[in-house]
């Protein structure tokens, strides 16, 4: 492969104004972490510090092996939803090492609620099981929970994608051989008692631990029985009288180390190998891709200087360089796992998408994970165009990314607009992880787009009924608040807090990110189905 030869000047205006930028961005974004993890109220720290119980953090500390990473899932979860306080959505999630074994864990924040189920804990939870089975992942929770928040109940109890569906899946995984460990360490009511009982195996701590269809108030109220947490569902009953639960734990330590043997006593499953090379850090400091990407989406760069500070040694073997410039594709190792890597270099023609779709055949049939680094407006449009074909061009790239059955993995580095976004594996074609860059936005259409789209309807219809065009008052009337609407919905953290990303990464960290997530996979067959395409029109 051929080393990726740098043009940037580090020492120019542009890389040092871009660089303060970034640098702030990443720095609003290590804030809005830490806040994540710690902002707590004295009350509820004070609850958990007399309750004998450990911290989430800390349970997540115990767990992990020694000197292992952590792939967080959707740390920013439900961030300025609700209340504002329900951080990462009510739990801890990520990928990381017990017992020798990568494994999806989940732990339970009683600190926020007592543990409380909101939607959007709901929809991580579900993001969590969708990231277990695609990359057959055993899965490891550690319950502590209030059940669900009543007052929101209509929005986490009926349809096909609320709560219900957390113990379809779990039977689903059951039936596909993944394995389900959970430690019971606070409440485990109602739903959460079936969560529990649907694992394999369950470790139950004594006095904290509990579990049971209705709670002693619920049993009040439809019986008149007056009963004890601990004696309607606590680890004595149900290690020694219902069988429900399989290991009796002291305190929480003591469920970690009976979880972290049950782990490593899983049998060993051989991983999907791939062609690997030694891994070699990049040729040029990756965090110099804060000088290279404007905040401001309307600069260009080479998407080629993003790669070179991505990729093993800077090496890129660039397929088809002359052929549909604006979107770069060829191969790379990324931690010694090599990759077919889509790029975007401006918007989206008919023969960048021939390009792309001929690519993505090619590592699908060669069965190489892809990686797509987003930064699209979307296709061009235009009568020419139009002629050219670029509609069944687009849906030949399209078709292509969907029925893909390698590993796909995405990094939104920039814009991510319109039929572009499905074009580069957005959300909806399913890529094993997707990640979202500090700076980059989603939508429709960029806002001044979607205001002057607008602006020319509104123009259409007032010369067809014979009237003057808006005057300029008019048209800021309109633009403003659609600008403004999309600044709001399409910046990184609307994104995040809704779940519509795995999270939001320092770009300088994307390598290894991608690394640990190219690994997770490959616990899976490396195509998820047979190889083969729909129809592609001619």
């Amino acid at each position: 492969m051929d080393i990726i030869e740098t043009k940037v000047d580090i020492n120019s205006k542009v890389f040092q104004e871009n660089t303060k930028q970034m640098t702030a961005l990443v720095r609003d974004l290590e804030n809005e972490l830490d806040k994540s993890l710690n902002d707590r109220s004295p009350k509820a720290l004070k609850r958990q510090k007399e309750s004998g119980k450990l911290p989430a953090k800390k349970k997540l500390e115990l767990l992990l092996d020694k000197n292992t990473p952590f792939l967080e899932i959707a740390p920013l979860a439900a961030r300025g939803l609700y209340d504002g306080k329900i951080h990462k959505a009510g739990l801890i999630a990520g990928i990381g090492v017990v017992g020798g074994k990568e494994c999806l864990i989940s732990i339970n924040d009683a600190t926020i609620k007592g543990g409380s189920i909101y939607p959007m804990g709901v929809k991580k939870t579900l993001r969590c099981q969708t990231i277990a089975m695609e990359n057959r992942l055993p899965i490891i929770t550690l319950m502590d929970s209030a059940g669900a928040f009543l007052p929101l109940q209509s929005e986490i109890f009926p349809d096909i994608d609320d709560g219900g569906r957390i113990f379809f899946n779990q039977a689903r995984m059951s039936k596909m051989g993944i394995p389900q460990i959970v430690g019971v360490m606070g409440l485990c009511t109602a739903g959460g008692a079936y969560g529990v009982a649907m694992c394999d195996e369950i470790v139950h701590v004594k006095q904290h631990g509990a579990i049971f269809l209705g709670g002693p108030p619920l049993v009040k109220a439809a019986t008149g029985e007056e009963v004890l947490a601990n004696d309607l569902g606590g680890a004595e009953l149900h290690c020694n009288e219902s069988g429900v639960s399989d290991y009796y734990a002291e305190d929480d330590a003591h469920a970690i180390n009976i979880i972290t043997k049950i782990t490593k006593n899983l049998p060993c499953s051989d991983k999907s190998t791939l062609s690997m090379t030694k891994p070699a850090p990049p040729l040029y400091d990756p965090k110099e891709l804060y000088g290279i990407v404007s905040p401001d989406l309307s600069q260009p760069y080479d998407i080629r200087e993003v790669i070179a500070r991505i990729v093993d040694g800077s090496r890129f073997l660039e397929f088809k360089e002359m052929y549909g410039e604006t979107l770069v594709t060829g191969w790379a190792n990324i931690h010694g796992y090599p990759v077919g890597i889509l790029a975007n270099n401006g918007i989206l023609f008919s023969p960048s998408a021939r390009k792309a779709t001929q690519f993505i055949q090619l590592c699908d049939k060669r069965k190489i994970p892809l990686v797509f680094l987003q930064n699209i407006n979307g296709f061009i449009v235009g009568s020419n165009y139009e002629r050219a074909g670029i509609t069944k061009d687009g849906h030949k790239m399209v078709n292509a990314v969907a029925n893909a059955g390698v590993p796909k993995f995405t990094m939104i580095v920039g814009a991510s607009f319109g039929a572009g976004n499905y074009a580069m594996c957005g959300r909806a074609y399913s890529p094993r992880m997707l990640w979202m860059w500090p700076n980059a936005q989603i939508g429709v259409m960029g806002g001044s787009q979607a205001a002057d789209v607008l602006v020319t309807i509104t123009n259409d219809q007032r010369k067809r009924a014979g009237r003057n065009e808006m005057t300029k008052e008019e048209v800021n009337f309109i633009n403003t608040p659609v600008i403004e609407a999309a600044l709001k919905e399409g910046n990184a953290y609307y994104s995040t807090s809704q779940l519509w990303d795995d999270g939001i990464v320092d770009p300088a960290k994307s390598r290894d990110v991608l690394g640990l997530a190219i690994s997770a996979s490959l616990n899976a067959p490396l195509r998820d189905q047979d190889y083969g395409f729909g129809v592609f029109r001619m």
